[in-house]
Order: structure tokens, then sequence, then C-alpha cells
């Protein structure tokens, strides 16, 4: 027989008459082996698997002091079943003496002298034994469970076990070698040893380093006495153990996996680099191997916040989670201590982003600035919608260009051309918006305003909620901008101020006056009428330089992303001297722009007037069989009025 080191005679006694219940004769010596295993109906298999070991002899001796932690039968039973053997079997084991000593302490333990989180050797040198004394006084030696205790005899305590505890390296060990103590403590407190210990689990644990916790204290403006005191510890330690093994090897980019904990997904990275991220918490020490399970250390603990990732996936936005995926923006959206505004283009949104750029999701994932439009939809802070002001510019975690806020009249929000469709989908690291359309960080005709110090022009396009309109980033525009010189002479002109400008009833119309649709470089621009947004024409005359109506350009093509801004001196009016186009509908006459002569449709023998633009009067006279002679004229822009009866009708011409 193997025995333990321990050589002292020893005497058999009689006394116990059923586990748990002693009737001893003063005189007699009673032994833990005799006294309560040997006389047990519960614990037949644990009497035979000594015998066999050769260990009973040595729970004998009276000289002995011993706490010995007994399987039950039933334990005995579901050990072999585990193991696919059994219970013979299990007699057979090549380390069954390490087993059974791993149960035996060298010192007498009673159940009132357990306290929680007590790590204490057994006489099996290979492992220590956790022990957990839970709020209830239920005691736990690793995984088992205390089903009898205090069973006293002369030589020790026995205290029966619901399941055999085995000498395995388990994931609580892992953490009690490499000095996790906060983590440990939390676990303890938590009563979570039982589960962690257990020999047979597949676990998979994200274990927070000592200043990842003290990281989370700070955070919380408190300490570990305060973590410690978080009413739910139990549920985020849960949040950081998954019931299957993963090693670094198996995690994939993307994937949403569950905990024990079931309050939220744990959302893994995996980078382009083969660094993992567990939330935004990043293993900083993969694959330390338990018998039953991982460890992966973390340098951040993760919550269980339900962050705005969490909306995101919630709410069915599979392609905005593909490319916040793909470009690894994971761990920064589910940061719990961040805040955050999202604007969140739906699938629709980019559906419709696919179509502009004639390609499809695919051809989307594969942008190679797509990182930058992600980060462009998002901001360091939280903005409810009811707090966006009208004009508001707000810079996004990307640095390519701002955002343009609008709110209307009519309080809808918009982010530069794209219409927030459902507001404020709260998360606890910030709020999201949905938006109808995807953002691009495009730099815009309203950018170059903005850029160049055009405030008057900004300011009123702002107030007519035109910023939509011109920060599309797939409509061209051309706009003729006037400086802010050119609002102040008009503000003169109309004896008012800068605000009566911009009281104007009709400064929708005088803005779109000054749009026209397409991308017309100068050199691109032809005497005589062009339709603006609004439906009016503008007179281009190239005579002299550039003038669009009694405007001069004076600075041409600056570009942009959606078109092309040239700056103009004088604000352009569709009724300019008093004359609209309305008028210059009625006659029709060619051709235009004219050298010689102009011919008109309609008139024969009437009088007319022409003017220039500053409306000085440069010539007048009789129509003769609906021609007048322009060869006197100088080249440039001019307007007719021909007087029929009591009607004046009004035309423009270029002089070439």
């Amino acid at each position: 027989m193997r025995k333990l080191n321990l050589q002292f005679p020893f005497k058999k006694t009689a006394g116990i008459t059923a586990f748990g219940l002693l009737s001893f004769v003063s005189t007699a010596q009673t032994n833990v082996f005799d006294d309560v295993i040997a006389v047990s109906p519960n614990h037949t298999s644990l009497e035979a698997a000594l015998i066999a070991a050769g260990l009973d002899d040595d729970l004998q001796n009276p000289a002995g002091t011993f706490t010995v932690f007994a399987p039950d039968d039933n334990a005995f039973d579901d050990l072999a079943s585990e193991l696919g053997l059994t219970v013979n079997d299990l007699l057979a084991l090549p380390n069954l003496v390490d087993i059974l000593t791993y149960h035996v302490l060298g010192t007498q333990v009673g159940s009132s002298a357990v306290t929680n989180g007590a790590v204490v050797s057994p006489l099996f040198s290979g492992n220590t034994l956790k022990l957990t004394k839970t709020s209830t006084n239920s005691i736990f030696v690793n995984q088992a469970q205390v089903n009898a205790s205090d069973l006293t005899t002369n030589n020790g305590v026995v205290h029966s076990l619901n399941a055999v505890v085995l000498p395995r390296e388990t994931v609580i060990d892992v953490a009690i070698d490499n000095g996790f103590t906060t983590l440990f403590a939390a676990v303890v407190q938590e009563e979570l040893l039982p589960a962690l210990t257990d020999p047979f689990a597949e676990l998979t644990v994200f274990a927070p380093n000592n200043a990842a916790f003290d990281a989370l204290a700070t955070s919380l403006n408190t300490n570990t006495a305060g973590l410690l005191a978080l009413p739910n510890l139990d549920d985020v330690l849960k949040y950081h153990v998954l019931g299957t093994e993963v090693l670094a090897a198996d995690v994939t980019n993307g994937a949403v996996v569950n905990p024990l904990s079931t309050t939220n997904s744990l959302k893994l990275t995996k980078t382009s680099t083969n660094t993992v991220f567990v939330n935004h918490a990043q293993v900083i020490l993969q694959d330390a191997e338990a018998e039953n399970g991982v460890v992966h250390v973390l340098n951040k603990v993760v919550l269980p916040a339900n962050t705005v990732i969490d909306v995101a996936i919630d709410n069915g936005f599979t392609t905005l989670t593909a490319a916040v995926v793909q470009e690894e923006l994971v761990p920064v959206l589910t940061d719990p201590f961040a805040t955050y505004t999202v604007f969140a283009p739906n699938n629709a949104a980019f559906d419709a982003l696919a179509t502009s750029l004639n390609t499809n999701t695919a051809g989307l994932l594969a942008l190679p600035n797509l990182d930058d439009v992600l980060k462009y939809h998002v901001l360091g802070t939280e903005v409810p919608a009811a707090n966006v002001t009208n004009g508001a510019i707000v810079n996004p975690l990307s640095t390519s260009n701002s955002l343009k806020m609008t709110k209307t009249s009519a309080n809808d929000v918009f982010v530069n051309h794209a219409q927030v469709i459902l507001e404020d989908v709260d998360a606890d690291n910030g709020v999201v918006h949905v938006i109808n359309k995807v953002v691009l960080p495009s730099n815009t005709v309203i950018d170059v305003a903005i850029d160049n110090g055009f405030t008057t022009l900004t300011t009123a396009v702002i107030q007519e909620e035109l910023v939509p309109v011109l920060s599309d980033p797939f409509t061209e525009y051309t706009v003729f901008a006037p400086t802010n010189t050119a609002f102040n002479n008009l503000a003169t002109a109309l004896g008012t101020d800068l605000n009566g400008i911009l009281a104007l009833s009709t400064l929708t119309d005088v803005l779109t006056y000054h749009v026209v649709l397409g991308n017309v470089n100068a050199a691109d621009l032809v005497n005589g009428p062009v339709a603006t947004v609004n439906g009016a024409n503008i007179i281009v005359d190239l005579s002299s330089g550039v003038k669009i109506n009694d405007a001069t350009v004076t600075t041409a093509d600056v570009e942009a992303d959606n078109g092309v801004v040239h700056v103009i001196d004088k604000v352009l009016l569709e009724s300019f001297l008093g004359i609209n186009d309305n008028e210059a509908t009625i006659v029709e006459f060619y051709p235009n722009p004219a050298s010689d002569v102009i011919t008109f449709k309609g008139f024969k023998e009437v009088d007319y007037t022409i003017l220039n633009l500053q409306g000085q009067t440069v010539k007048t006279g009789t129509l003769n069989d609906g021609q007048i002679s322009v060869q006197d004229l100088t080249e440039g822009s001019y307007l007719i009025q021909i007087k029929d009866l009591n009607a004046i009708a009004t035309a423009r011409f270029i002089k070439k």
C-alpha cells in the first residue's frame, strides 16, 4: 500500500452508527476513516478508493489532524460518467493518490472556520483548494458543494461533497498565479469560484488585469472597494466569460458572442495586425491555457453597456455594422465611457450611395476612404435633436471636414444633405440619429463660402434652409457668390442694413437666383441668358471680362467637389433695374447675341429704348419693319424696352 508520510501507530475503534451521527464511548479513539467514511452508506466508492490507494491506514492515524472533503457515491458516479468510465475504472487511475490527497487537509477546519475565498493547501502539493462560503452559509470546495459538514472525530473532521474535485489548473488558477488580485477578490465576493473551478467546464475568460480595474475605478470616481460594492458586479464578471473555449487564432473580426451574462453580447475585433479586442478592451496577453479553458488578459474592464454599436446591430443596420467592423471601429464605438452622437445611415441610405457610385455594397466596403466616411458620421459629444441649432457647424471624429446642421422651421433636422428620420435613439454611451442618406466629407460649394469668409451669404443660406441643397455631394452647382461688400452695398441701396436683407420675403428667390445647375467654369460660359435654380434667367456678358447681369466676376473657378464658385461684386436681383424676366418673355427676337441687326416678331412700327446695365439710355427710336440696328453699340449686355400701346415689353440682349 502507498501511504502518506505519517508513521504513527493507530488503533481502530468503533462508535459511528451512521454517517453524521456519532456516539462515542468516552475512552474511544475515533478516526475519520473508520468512524465516518467506512460506516457511511453514501461513501462506499470513497472508501474503496482510499483502500485501493493505500490511504485508509493514514486516515486511521490517531496522531493525525485531518480535514477530509469526502465525495459521496453520486459524486463518483458523476465523475465516472464525465470521463466515460466506470467507478472501478476510477479506482485504477494512475493519479488516484493525487486526486484523493487533493481532498485532504493536514489541519482540522470546521465549517464555522471556513472563510469565503480561502485558498488552502491540501496534502497534494500540485494545486490548492479554493473555498467558497456563500451569503446563505453554503460551502463549496472548488466546484463541489458540502452537503453534510462537521463530522468530527479524534483525528479530524469530514465534510461530505456532492462532486469530486480534481487538481486541475483552472482558469481561476491562472488568475491567482498571475497576480490578478482585484479580479480574484471580485470573483470571490460574487461567489463565482465554483463556476470557474469546474474541471469539466470549457471556458474563455477575458481577464482584466489590476491596472484595468484601477482605470475603471478612476472612471467611476471610486476605488477598489467601490468597485466591489457595484450592484451589478456579478453581471460584469460574467460578461467576461464565454461558455466555450476560444483561442486567439479562432477569433474572427466582427464576431458577436454571448458570454455567461445575458445582459449583452461581446463584440470581437481582430485587426489586420492580428490584435484582438473585446469590445473596447485590447487583449494584451493571449492564450494562457488552463485545463478547463483559456484566459486572455485585457487592458480594460468591459461593461455590458448598451452602446451605439449595439443600437446599430439591434436595429438591423447591417451595412453600417459591416462597414464599422471592416474598418475596425468597433473598439471605438463600444467604449462605455465615451460620449458619442452617431448619425446612422440605414441600409436604404447605403443602397442609394451604391447606386450613385454605380457600385454595390461590396464596392462601398472597398472604398479607400471608408474609415474617414464612417468617422464623418460620429461626433465626440452627445447632441440630442432638441439641442441642434440651425446652421451649427460641428466637428466629427473625421478631420476631413465639418458637418453642417440644419434645423428647419418645422423642426426637421438635416446633417449636410441627409435628413434625420428617427431621432434620439439612446445608448449608454451616446445617442443615435437615423439618417436617410450617407454623408460624405466632400468639399461642397457651401464649404467654399464658409471657408472663404462669405459670412453674409452663408448666414442667408442657413436662414433660408438651403444648406441641405448645396451640400449634396452628388448634385453639381455653379454658384455666383456675392461678397460681404456686395451685400453691404445692396443694403445701402435699399436703405436698410444686413438684418433688413435677411428679412426680405424674397430672400430664398434672391439666393437661388445665384445658383445654376451643373458645373460651369468661366471658360465654359457663353454670352446670353442662363436659367438659374429659381427658374429665372441671368444674363452672361463676356464682352469685357465676365459679367453676370450687372455684376462682375472678380474671382472665377473656385472649385468644389460638387461644383464651382465664381465670386461676384454685386448681389444679383431677378428684377435688377426694375425689369423682370416675366416681362422679357413677352418679346421674341433674333439673333441673340447680335452683331448687326435684331429682328423682332410681332412688332412693326413701335417705339423702343435701349439701356445699358447701369440703367442709362444709349439709344432710342422706332422699329422699321420690326428691326433695330445695333452696329453702333459697344460689346456688352443691354436691355430693350418696346412700347406697344399702353404696355412696355422688355428683353435682354448681348451685342457682340
